[in-house]
């Protein structure tokens, strides 16, 4: 996007330190960052602006954190009774009927909870997979709640078509019928999705899963995106009951399912991807296609660790995701990359992913998950979406190297900048009433536990 000379200039003054996820890795000492309009003007020492100064000695400036994954409708299910020690197929069973019972209220104030937590600690662009729509609700109203709460959005149309009475997961009151989920995709699409350099809103297409849509969605789908010119995306080998269902139904695994019906390519991410074996990890970075890594979820439904080394090793494109809170029960994105550098150590030793390559995915991994290159990194010309960590604090006393985040904290943000507006200021939201919508959110849930 063109900057008119009349947009308004700020000032990151003094940072102490600056990793910039550029092409060169590069990180600067004492040193400055000036936004003119939405985009990064420069990036380097003793700058002068003719705008806001924002003093940020004592501070880390990163890119915004980007969110790949999640189910922000689910903000009103945490720790859910029944569902708290079950794994992917009975935590879903347990969680169907009581989501069956939302509306279009419940998905505006929930995505707005989500939303507003996830920039609370870091996230300036964040995507979200709605795959139900009950009494009414539409994906238009967690574009509303976006837009309130100011961060970048990736909305899915999500779906389910295949109930228990056709032999799938969720109950028949969920699912649709798939002509009419076609002909909605097209509507969010034409209505919302912006494809220009900058775009606040994306849409893409997103099918729930391979054990809730039939081959003939998925393929339809796929051919739908790309006359659209949109990004997929959809759940894929989540955890050893999502490989035996692909197995026995499909007679496959999930990657050459995946491959058969067009669901690989650099217009693809696939969420979880923790059960791939060699041969589809090959198969994913041959075809560009994306992943989205959601540690916290994988270790709440005990579905295993993703071999995320492996991936990136071989050239796979991985992003991460906090998923939905009735799986994760938080929408941290700071703590879930640092989730992800502890699983792989676990799994493959102490040197196996560094805090700097952790906080890569989380930034500017992401931004390439979701087709954005104009996102994810600080450099001239990129959109100025910011983050400014305060590593004075008692949580970073003694730090030896307070840019390695990770290791020692902070986890949530004290200023934030999405598109160079100024959203989280000295860690508060100035332009959203969050204690109103806290109780509107506390309120919805106490109705649904009543029901």
């Amino acid at each position: 996007m063109i900057n008119s000379l009349n947009e308004p200039e700020t000032l990151i003054k003094n940072a102490d330190h600056i990793l910039t996820m550029n092409d060169s890795r590069e990180e600067l000492r004492g040193a400055d960052v000036l936004v003119k309009g939405n985009v990064i003007k420069a990036i380097g020492h003793n700058l002068e602006g003719a705008g806001k100064v924002l003093d940020a000695r004592g501070c880390v400036v990163t890119p915004g954190l980007v969110n790949t994954h999640n189910h922000l409708f689910q903000t009103l299910t945490r720790a859910v009774p029944g569902g708290q020690d079950a794994l992917l197929f009975g935590w879903l069973q347990t969680l169907y009927p009581i989501w069956a019972r939302f509306g279009p209220e419940e998905m505006f104030v929930s995505a707005q909870v989500g939303l507003a937590e996830l920039a609370l600690s870091g996230c300036t662009m964040s995507s979200d997979h709605l795959y139900l729509y009950p009494n009414g609700a539409r994906l238009d109203d967690t574009i509303e709640a976006a837009k309130t709460v100011g961060l970048r959005f990736h909305p899915t149309r999500g779906a389910m078509s295949i109930g228990e009475s056709d032999g799938g997961l969720p109950p028949d009151s969920l699912v649709e019928r798939e002509a009419a989920i076609l002909e909605d995709c097209i509507r969010v699409i034409d209505a919302h999705h912006d494809a220009r350099e900058g775009a606040m809103v994306r849409v893409g297409v997103a099918p729930c899963s391979p054990f809730s849509v039939s081959r003939e969605l998925m393929r339809d789908a796929a051919i739908l995106a790309r006359d659209k010119g949109v990004m997929l995306h959809t759940h894929l080998a989540e955890n050893e009951e999502d490989i035996a269902y692909s197995l026995e139904k499909f007679g496959c695994r999930p990657g050459q399912y995946a491959e058969d019906l067009g669901w690989t390519g650099s217009d693809v991410w696939h969420a979880h991807c923790v059960k791939l074996d060699g041969q589809e990890i090959d198969l994913f970075a041959r075809s560009g296609t994306g992943v989205a890594h959601c540690p916290c979820s994988n270790c709440r439904l005990g579905s295993g660790i993703a071999p995320v080394r492996k991936m990136r090793d071989r050239g796979v494109n991985v992003g991460l995701g906090v998923d939905g809170s009735a799986s994760n029960d938080a929408g941290n994105l700071m703590l879930e990359a640092r989730q992800s550098m502890l699983l792989q150590r676990v799994a493959s030793g102490a040197d196996a992913m560094s805090a700097r390559e952790a906080l890569e995915i989380a930034t500017r991994g992401g931004a390439e998950v979701l087709g954005r290159p104009d996102c994810g990194q600080l450099s001239v010309g990129k959109q100025a979406d910011i983050a400014v960590w305060d590593v004075s604090g008692v949580d970073t006393a003694g730090s030896w190297d307070p840019a390695a985040l990770l290791l020692a904290g902070p986890n949530k943000v004290k200023e934030l900048f999405v598109q160079g507006r100024h959203i989280v200021q000295d860690g508060q939201m100035p332009h959203l009433d969050l204690r109103s919508i806290i109780g509107q959110q506390n309120a919805l849930a106490k109705k649904l536990m009543e029901g």
